[in-house]
């Protein structure tokens, strides 16, 4: 990774290259694909945690229509 990037778009491109892989290989585990993107994008602690929760956290139907 070259250069420092404005704040939050490592967040971006993690989430992004975290959608791409599971196009690629829809086996593949969240939680290990979270974990690569934090080395891959160099994400910070709080950031890491992020990503996990997003990847992780089930969708609730929207039942109230």
């Amino acid at each position: 990774m070259s250069g420092i990037q404005p704040q939050g778009e490592a967040l971006k491109k993690a989430v992004q290259w975290i959608g791409e892989q599971r196009k690629k290989d829809a086996e593949k585990s969240p939680a290990s694909l979270a974990d690569e993107a934090g080395f891959r994008f160099d994400l910070s602690p709080k950031d890491s945690e992020f990503l996990l929760r997003f990847v992780t956290e089930k969708t609730v139907p929207d039942t109230a229509s």
